[in-house]
């Protein structure tokens, strides 16, 4: 049994077998086409009959190898990068290549059992995208829309309009019918501006409808829990990235930051903020959070009663986020169950 790491590139791949005690056996580098990932795999095939592969967990650059020996039926271990750099220092060459990353990846894999084994891309891949596309657009008509508003501070301080409402189609065309009339350059462009805006809020609200009618077939039980909307749900489905691959609920937590860290010393215990983890899904357990916590009864006698024993606000929505990681975990795992018998 061999283990072959594999350093991804964007050009290149740079493969390394190790056996079962790490010691390195061979190496090579391939292109990142689907032929040369079957070369690769033939290659492979001469040293060990029984092998697996690990790869650096950056999808981004590995998804197209992935997908090619996952077709031709090789397993793979995702290392997350962060486990690399231990292997690193331990080793007895110094520097950073591609061989010697190559090699750490599969010393990463040989150290660590339980690492996640990689899977074909499904529908929550594509939700992310689509909830990723989105908030571009957003982010996109949010700068237009900061440039337009000093354009018609400049032409008219008085005829501005309300914060928030140049997101509404309705105000856009108000206020294309009044900017009709004006001359200039600088109505000119706020004219393009308004325009934009339009068409971007036309096109986030189409991705929103897209997303809503995905995300209530993928995820009915993560839709259920008070203060998860459509938008929330789909940021947790395309970033969990697949619920089978966390092995508990508290793997889960640490995976999206909601879980404390113990901090120790002499006989005194206590715990810290963590800030690690996946920033999207903690941002998105805090929406839900912040929303059960006014106006969810168990939620805000929860929160009630943590107050009185001296919690800060702070402190005691942190606690609701924890307890409601475990929450959004069950609602997952059962929402992944419902949907085998359909892939079935």
């Amino acid at each position: 049994m061999v283990t072959i790491g594999i350093d991804a590139h964007k050009r290149s791949h740079t493969a390394v077998v190790v056996d079962e005690h790490g010691l390195k056996l061979a190496q090579r580098t391939s292109g990142t086409t689907s032929p040369e990932h079957l070369e690769l795999v033939a290659w492979a095939a001469t040293h060990a009959r029984e092998r697996v592969w690990a790869v650096e967990d950056c999808r981004h650059l590995s998804r197209r190898l992935e997908r090619d020996l996952i077709a031709c039926g090789e397993r793979i271990l995702r290392v997350p990068p962060k486990l690399m750099a231990n292997a690193r220092d331990g080793a007895r060459t110094y520097g950073k290549s591609d061989p010697i990353d190559a090699l750490a990846v599969a010393r990463a894999a040989l150290r660590e059992p339980l690492l996640p084994v990689a899977r074909l891309d499904g529908a929550d891949r594509e939700l992310r995208l689509l909830v990723d596309h989105r908030d571009d657009l957003v982010c996109e008509r949010t700068r237009m829309i900061n440039r337009l508003r000093w354009h018609l501070h400049e032409l008219d301080p008085a005829c501005e309009p309300a914060p928030g409402s140049l997101k509404r189609v309705r105000t856009l065309e108000r206020l294309a019918a009044a900017l009709e009339g004006m001359e200039g350059l600088v109505a000119r462009l706020a004219r393009e501006l308004v325009e934009r805006c339009e068409k971007l809020t036309l096109e986030i609200r189409s991705l929103e409808h897209e997303i809503t009618a995905r995300v209530s077939t993928l995820a009915p039980s993560l839709l259920a829990i008070c203060g998860c909307g459509p938008l929330t749900a789909a940021k947790i489905v395309g970033e969990t990235a697949g619920v089978e691959r966390f092995r508990s609920a508290a793997a889960y937590a640490r995976h999206n930051g909601t879980a404390p860290l113990l901090v120790s010393s002499a006989n005194r215990s206590r715990h810290r903020l963590s800030r690690t983890g996946n920033r999207q899904l903690n941002a998105a357990i805090y929406r839900i959070a912040l929303t059960q916590s006014h106006w969810h009864p168990e939620a805000k006698v929860m929160m009630a009663r943590r107050k009185a024993q001296g919690d800060s606000g702070r402190e005691a929505l942190r606690v609701l986020k924890r307890r409601l990681s475990d929450v959004v975990y069950r609602a997952l795992k059962a929402d992944a169950a419902a949907q085998l018998p359909l892939a079935a």
